[in-house]
């Protein structure tokens, strides 16, 4: 049984949104790596549930890019290519970029208190592990997109697989280059609260840049 499923069971009506949650859980984690299969015989076992729910989840794994169908193997947790990656990372500097300036010139104050608040993590000086700047890292720029508060832009960015990209080049986050990434957060941070939009461009753009760089070094296709 793995960690994640030491939670609670899910209440009624939420069976299939616990399965996906724990299947992704463990692929971003990398307790499912990719290329993985998904055998349905074997989580419904897992999960003590008939078919139907699993294959809904599934499905709605597949919409979010984790997964994808392969003929003769069924479902298997999707491998992204280098190509795919830098296309990815290409895409996302861009929506990013836009998030961060559209950030650093919000004007109203409430929103901009729940920003550093929101974003406060980042600037504790603590040693850090793989698995908590996923959160960490997931938490910050989204709160970047919050602030920014143009939701179809949110609403895009969250459909490429920054995540995935990340945890395919997981075993490449050492301490060092940890520290590096929670230190460019603290650069873009003090852009946006500083209300410097260029200066919150331009270390997004270094940011995801170092990233790109960093996760395909890591890739074989």
């Amino acid at each position: 049984m793995s960690v994640t499923e030491a939670r609670d069971a899910p209440a009624h009506g939420e069976t299939v949104g616990h399965i996906v949650e724990l299947l992704r859980d463990d692929i971003l984690a990398r307790r499912l790596t990719p290329g993985a299969r998904l055998v349905e015989f074997d989580l419904t076992e897992r999960f003590e549930v008939s078919r139907g729910p699993v294959r809904e989840a599934l499905r709605r794994l597949a919409a979010e890019g984790l997964i994808e169908h392969v003929p003769n193997r069924g479902a298997v947790v999707r491998r992204l290519s280098r190509r795919e990656i830098g296309e990815l990372f290409a895409i996302r500097t861009e929506l990013e970029a836009l998030a961060a300036r559209l950030a650093a010139e919000a004007p109203d104050e409430a929103p901009r208190a729940e920003f550093a608040r929101a974003i406060r993590p980042v600037f504790e000086e603590r040693d850090r592990e793989a698995a908590a700047y996923f959160t960490e890292n997931a938490e910050f720029h989204a709160a970047i997109m919050q602030l920014g508060g143009n939701r179809q832009l949110r609403d895009v960015a969250l459909r490429l697989q920054l995540p995935l990209i990340i945890s395919q080049a997981r075993d490449s986050l050492t301490a060092s280059v940890l520290d590096d990434s929670v230190r460019e957060h603290r650069q873009l941070a003090t852009a946006i609260l500083a209300h410097d939009a260029a200066a919150a461009d331009a270390a997004i753009r270094a940011h995801l840049s170092r990233a790109c760089a960093l996760a395909l070094a890591h890739i074989e296709d």
